[in-house]
């Protein structure tokens, strides 16, 4: 899953302009840079940034009613908590854009892996509810502004394998959020604290800061254009592409935060132990790791993404059915489906990069789209677990998801034919 100040938001019209990097593409002139030097730096920094993503989030799901107890959060901080997130990702990501146009991006991704490593330590030491929730969002707006990032970098640094290293990094990401989710509990119950649980992974975001930092000391700082070599402006919100990405991104951002939030649940209510609802869940995230790697690659060699767009949207529509009308049955086809069709997301951060020609293009589409699809994600989990609050069962929310599956296909069908957003802002 935005401007010359002030930056864009969703549904914003204000141009989302990017820096002049080197290694990227020429802009105006369709001529190809070289990639950028330190290459293999470059992805070892890429790869360890990625493992990172989620992992502050799912190790507070997986822990939130240890939190709960411990820090004695309300219902309602115990919700902002859990919203966090795409609210984090949609507001600080618009802001991304702005950011880079005044600083290195490798500057940037410094500060915020700083960022997220200083809420990671915050929040774990802290008595206060009301600090626990301001350090939670520190942590988040570094994940927000590396989330922009990355489809940048890949289109900077590494401009003819955009497919092979979005898929490398979608994978590290996954298995990140894995990771995170199925050994939080365990290394708190080791350390006797859900502190230990949370603030273990501040050692790995401070691990991710390394490779950047003498790329960050290395970078020039970003010139001002001037009006004789002033790039376009490149404005995702005034195009049917920027839109369609935002939505693609949003709808399946949707199903994916409302599956992660309530796919146990329905395992448990369809008969199943909580620790057997618990691996039922884990296998669609571990399910998720090659295929993460494979989808940036699959579509990165196709003209057109229609095949995937289908192909996803079968595999998803067959598995919610699936779900509604045999939950325990055929429990573990279902899972593997669902991890099949989560393979928008990849698939969606890899069209971010196929879909512009130039790091600046990359750069607003991927600020654009995923400020914006966050926003709509956020929906997710509230909405189904509204319905399940209403109808005490899981046809209108499983409806609801098939309803963000037929918009996302739609959306789908703009972004699968070949075109770029130089050409249509």
């Amino acid at each position: 899953m935005t401007p010359p100040p002030p930056p864009a938001s969703a549904g914003s019209s204000v141009a989302a302009e990017a820096p002049p990097v080197p290694g990227a593409v020429a802009s105006g002139t369709g001529r190809r840079a070289h990639p950028a030097t330190g290459g293999a730096l470059v992805l070892a920094g890429m790869l360890l940034v990625a493992v990172n993503l989620r992992a502050a989030v799912t190790s507070l799901g997986a822990l939130l009613d240890e939190v709960r107890d411990g820090l004695g959060l309300t219902g309602t901080m115990a919700g902002i908590a859990t919203t966090l997130p795409t609210i984090a990702f949609a507001g600080l990501g618009a802001l991304t854009p702005w950011l880079v146009r005044r600083v290195a991006p490798a500057r940037v991704l410094v500060v915020g892996m700083a960022a997220l490593v200083v809420g990671q330590v915050l929040r774990a030491v802290t008595d206060s509810a009301l600090v626990f929730l301001l350090t939670s969002a520190l942590a988040l707006a570094g994940i927000a502004v590396a989330n922009i990032l990355l489809p940048m970098l890949v289109k900077q640094h590494f401009p003819h394998r955009t497919g092979l290293v979005t898929g490398a990094y979608t994978m590290t990401l996954t298995a990140g959020t894995t990771v995170a989710a199925a050994s939080a509990v365990p290394i708190a119950h080791a350390f006797g604290s859900w502190r230990a649980g949370l603030g273990v992974w501040a050692g790995l975001a401070a691990l991710a800061v390394l490779p950047w930092v003498p790329l960050a000391l290395r970078a020039r700082s970003v010139p001002r254009r001037t009006t004789a070599t002033a790039v376009s402006r490149i404005r995702p919100a005034r195009t049917r592409l920027g839109w369609a990405m935002a939505v693609y991104f949003g709808a399946q951002s949707l199903s994916g935060y409302a599956i992660m939030g309530w796919l146990a649940q329905l395992f448990r209510d369809a008969g199943f132990q909580p620790e057997q609802a618990g691996l039922l869940l884990a296998g669609v995230t571990a399910l998720g790791v090659p295929i993460a790697l494979l989808m940036p690659t699959v579509a990165g060699r196709l003209r057109t993404l229609h095949p995937l767009v289908f192909g996803l949207t079968a595999a998803s529509t067959v598995s919610y059915v699936g779900l509604a009308v045999a939950p325990h049955d055929a429990a573990l086809l279902w899972v593997g489906l669902l991890a099949l069709g989560q393979g928008a997301f990849p698939l969606i951060l890899t069209a971010i990069g196929l879909r512009a020609r130039t790091a600046d293009g990359t750069v607003a589409l991927s600020a654009f789209a995923q400020s914006t699809g966050y926003l709509i994600a956020a929906l997710g989990p509230l909405l189904v677990g509204v319905l399940y609050e209403r109808t005490g069962g899981w046809t209108a929310p499983i409806g609801l998801l098939l309803v963000a599956l037929a918009v996302q296909t739609g959306a789908g069908m703009v972004i699968a034919r070949p075109r770029h957003i130089e050409d249509e802002a």
